[in-house]
């Protein structure tokens, strides 16, 4: 399938208005100064007065200091409506956009390289800030084309441990009442010129925990006099497998991950501790609370045939992301204008990666969408998280081109 998929090269850019496409220059320089200044969650303070000092200068409203470091954006556009629908008009659409950088050193030599020790922009959010900054100097300087109110949030702490919560919990939503969000991921799983986007699940929700099995410790030539951790947990490991082989529709996807297992400290020593981490990922949200219950089932089964026991701590992190069916036709649609189509359109795009974008289209209707920004070519196309991550900044202008397209549509 990627074979099909247009060359970066070959993208058709043309379809980006003159006005977006003089904006490109100023998209690079604000992503490469934001890349070099990469900030952990809750404490974006630099990227946030970056942010606020651009929406002063160019006499956007705004609020700083949401959920710590959060700014919430309000542009009011003056068109008159023309709409003559019994249906109530739309009034209110948002935009979000998250600002956090991740705990890893960076191994690009790039001039906009991290100058921040251990902390770098590894997953586009540089990129997100800067296209969200982009689409609202657009519409402020083009406020005669639309007739709604559009509020532009930038996110605090999207990566751990989610920003978007508190945010709700402070308002970001009232005052005035969104009806519908929108909202991107550059995305290096797929090519620059294209865009994944489907109606429904398109992200997993994500649940944790941590166990410690606790046995009994003794020499390694007498495991009789012992109850081996080790043992216990190799089998709860394995076992755990079983939840999504046998006990989850096969329709519905779903992974458990034991990323970390960690025992012993001499090779002749039967370990009396064993710990273990792990990560659990599914789609459809009716699964909640049921790994949850299997998990400890499990644990528990197999620590009692063998003598031992457990602490088990188990938490949800985010809801799976879900997109609103009209709200996903409304981005599809606009971007089969932006990109190349039919091969630029990505409909079952999915991944079980997590977003907390879901916290926001549990509130109101909405769609979360990638926007293709690898380039082999250009040597741009390590994966998210990766300490030489990287995208063809090209996608920050079809990224304003989308965003301001759906803000027009949507109102009109």
């Amino acid at each position: 399938m990627v074979s099909t998929f247009p060359n970066p090269s070959s993208v058709d850019l043309s379809r980006i208005r003159l006005s977006i496409r003089s904006l490109q220059p100023q998209l690079v320089e604000w992503r490469r100064r934001l890349h070099q200044q990469p900030e952990l969650g809750f404490q974006e303070k630099l990227t946030a007065e970056f942010v606020s000092q651009k929406l002063q200068e160019w006499g956007i409203d705004h609020q700083t200091s949401i959920a710590q470091t959060g700014i919430v954006a309000t542009i009011k556009g003056n068109k008159p409506p023309t709409s003559h629908s019994p249906l109530p008009t739309p009034q209110v659409l948002a935009i979000r956009a998250d600002m956090d950088a991740l705990p890893i050193q960076e191994l690009n030599e790039v001039p906009y390289k991290s100058q921040h020790d251990g902390v770098m922009h590894a997953c586009g959010h540089d990129g997100h800030t800067a296209i969200a900054l982009g689409t609202a100097y657009y519409l402020q300087q083009h406020r005669q084309d639309f007739s709604g109110t559009v509020k532009i949030i930038f996110q605090p702490a999207e990566e751990s441990p989610g920003g978007a919560k508190p945010m709700i919990e402070a308002g970001v939503l009232k005052n005035p009442d969104v009806d519908a969000i929108i909202g991107l991921h550059l995305w290096n799983n797929l090519p620059l010129g294209t865009v994944g986007v489907r109606a429904g699940a398109l992200m997993a929700a994500v649940e944790c925990f941590n166990c410690t099995i606790l046995g009994k410790g003794g020499h390694g030539a007498l495991p009789h006099q012992t109850v081996d951790s080790v043992v216990v947990a190799a089998q709860i490991v394995n076992a755990l497998q079983t939840i999504v082989a046998r006990n989850v529709n096969p329709i519905d996807s779903a992974v458990v991950t034991v990323g970390e297992l960690h025992a012993g400290t001499k090779r002749n020593v039967i370990a009396d501790t064993a710990r273990m981490s792990a990560t659990v990922r599914y789609f459809n949200p009716s699964l909640k609370g049921f790994f949850n219950q299997r998990v400890e089932q499990i644990i528990a089964g197999i620590c009692q045939s063998h003598g031992a026991s457990y602490d088990l701590e188990y938490w949800s992190l985010y809801p799976p992301v879900i997109n609103d069916i009209k709200m996903a036709e409304l981005v599809r649609t606009v971007a089969e204008e932006v990109v190349e189509t039919p091969l630029g359109i990505v409909p079952e795009c999915q991944t079980m990666a997590a977003e907390d974008m879901s916290f926001f289209l549990q509130e109101v209707p909405g769609c979360y969408f990638f926007l293709g920004s690898a380039n082999p070519e250009k040597d741009l196309a390590y994966p998210h998280h990766h300490p030489r991550f990287d995208f063809d900044e090209t996608a920050l202008g079809m990224g304003v081109e989308i965003f301001v397209r759906c803000v027009e549509k949507f109102f009109s």
